[in-house]
């Protein structure tokens, strides 16, 4: 993969990283792209990068989140116009620009849900780390060292998005389960749910969880309509394991790729990397080949 990625601002948990690596465990040409928990939609980006699928499908439970994804790529213009109004209203606070964010927070959990205060607010919070208070408003804290991404930076991706992504993508904010009854052969489903660390449905990150057998159940569903899929879900750091593996009678083959040092870890003075779990469906397997140094990592027989 030559080049860099575009990307519309930083968001936590995002694939973006790992992209390259995710992607070589995908066919070369897919139907269609079905991301069920898009959040930033970042393997979607990447796989219309490289120009490999047809069609792509975008869905996130988070329903502000995938409209101004929907925005950003079928009408570019008006989400640029829009954020840069906002963002640069918070320089009249020359005082107190942090106040100024808590003013656009409290405009979205009224009900202005618009695709520009929800980019700016991701924009501009902290590490661009989404989280959500038990009533399902916006209550992350703003990053006081910064203004958020600079509308002219994000004017470029987004553009550069919306030209690999219009007119071939399909928005909705449904449960998983809705999209599972959706997909058809020919789709490769590309899975990135909330953790089994974070599945309490009222943790913060996330408008809902996603219970470890729940999941597992409507994988085996995906499993008996012959569709294919990946799943990134847990891993582990410093030889400890996070999770349980997905079971085996789904037949699904796990990989584990390098994410790179803890920044969690490094705080703490230690550097310890990170892995995180890849599985791959029992079609998909015959198909492709671990890297030299990922050989290991498999479970089960080597590949």
């Amino acid at each position: 993969m030559n080049g860099t990625i575009p990307t519309i601002v930083q968001y936590q948990g995002s694939k973006r990283k790992l992209a390259p690596q995710i992607l070589q465990y995908m066919p070369k040409h897919i139907k269609r792209l079905v991301e069920p928990f898009s959040g930033m939609a970042a393997i979607s980006v990447a796989v219309a990068y490289e120009n490999r699928a047809d069609r792509y499908y975008i869905n996130d439970l988070n329903e502000p989140l995938v409209k101004m994804l929907e925005e950003a790529i079928n009408n570019p213009q008006q989400l640029i116009e829009e954020y840069s109004r906002i963002w640069n209203e918070q320089f009249d606070f020359s005082d107190d620009h942090v106040k100024h964010f808590y003013i656009v927070r409290e405009r979205f959990n009224a009900g202005e849900r618009t695709p520009a205060n929800i980019l700016y607010l991701i924009a501009r919070c902290v590490k661009g780390a989404v989280r959500y208070g038990i009533d399902g408003k916006f209550n992350q804290s703003p990053d006081k060292r910064r203004h958020g991404t600079n509308p002219k930076n994000l004017e470029k991706n987004v553009y550069a998005i919306s030209s690999l992504l219009k007119g071939k993508t399909e928005f909705s904010a449904l449960d998983y389960k809705k999209v599972f009854e959706l997909v058809e052969p020919g789709d490769l489903v590309y899975m990135d749910p909330p953790y089994q660390g974070v599945t309490n449905v009222r943790d913060n990150r996330y408008f809902s969880g996603v219970p470890f057998d729940e999941f597992a159940d409507a994988l085996q569903i995906l499993n008996d309509k012959g569709i294919d899929y990946i799943v990134s879900y847990d891993g582990e750091c410093g030889g400890k394991e996070y999770g349980e593996d997905l079971p085996e009678s789904l037949g699904c083959k796990k990989v584990m790729l390098n994410a790179g040092l803890s920044s969690q870890a490094l705080l703490l003075g230690k550097k310890s990397t990170t892995f995180e779990a890849l599985y791959i469906s029992k079609e998909l397997i015959p198909f492709f080949r671990p890297m030299p140094e990922q050989m290991t990592m498999f479970r089960g027989e080597a590949i």
